[in-house]
């Protein structure tokens, strides 16, 4: 194989890996961004019941209010049937004893409502700092995991990008120019392997069929061939 065409072949190698490296390095801190959106969601899912909780306090504080001065109103009511005068104004007193007893009753079941939903939403603030305290700690775990993965694929890409550089210095700097040109258009892939299928060949790039005559000269490698179609860069390795 014309030494040229191997150097361009590696360069391709690591292009595809430096591609592949780059990508999972713009990756890994949106990884990081929703590993901390969860955590931090979870937080916010407990100040809201404890949000819940306060409201519900200041609620059931309120009606205990309303029940006292019912309380009061109703004494005050009683106290009057010892002053009216006619059977008519006591029947008034009794009527007005019964109206405030049924109010009370209703404060007393809005209250018993609200200490209840109190409990649910107590039982349901335990659960979620408990289950927050769990997020937190795996959250901070699989954080460490990524940002150490990270550092990996940085130290591993600037290794990459220095094999890189220097092997393109093997290079005819035209040549490197015409593949780098293709690189971005065709997906990152500059250079197509030769592929056998039934009755013939096709390009390793864009999978469109090579005419004999091409796949010939691709074998015999009298010279560097592009794809008539795609314009990639072929070569042949046999099986």
């Amino acid at each position: 194989m014309d030494q040229q065409l191997q150097v361009l072949i590696n360069v391709q190698a690591l292009d595809t890996k430096i591609a592949a490296h780059e990508s999972e390095q713009a990756r890994l801190p949106r990884q990081i961004e929703a590993v901390q959106a969860a955590v931090a969601q979870a937080r916010d899912g407990v100040q809201t019941l404890k949000g819940r909780l306060d409201q519900n306090k200041k609620d059931t504080r309120a009606k205990e209010k309303d029940l006292e001065d019912a309380q009061v109103k109703r004494q005050k009511s009683e106290a009057r049937l010892y002053e009216v005068k006619t059977n008519k104004e006591y029947s008034a007193v009794l009527v007005e004893i019964e109206e405030i007893k049924q109010e009370k009753a209703k404060i007393e079941e809005e209250v018993l409502s609200l200490m209840e939903m109190q409990e649910r939403v107590a039982v349901a603030i335990r659960d979620a700092e408990a289950s927050l305290k769990t997020g937190e700690s795996q959250g901070r775990e699989e954080e460490a995991q990524i940002r150490h993965r990270l550092a990996a694929v940085e130290a591993e890409l600037q290794g990459l990008k220095g094999e890189r550089e220097s092997l393109s210095r093997d290079l005819p700097k035209d040549l490197l120019a015409d593949y780098e040109k293709l690189l971005r258009p065709r997906g990152g892939l500059a250079v197509a392997r030769v592929l056998p299928v039934d009755g013939g060949s096709i390009c390793g790039g864009c999978r469109m069929t090579l005419t004999p005559q091409c796949l010939l000269e691709v074998k015999q490698q009298v010279a560097r061939l592009n794809c008539e179609s795609c314009s990639r860069c072929l070569y042949w390795l046999p099986s």
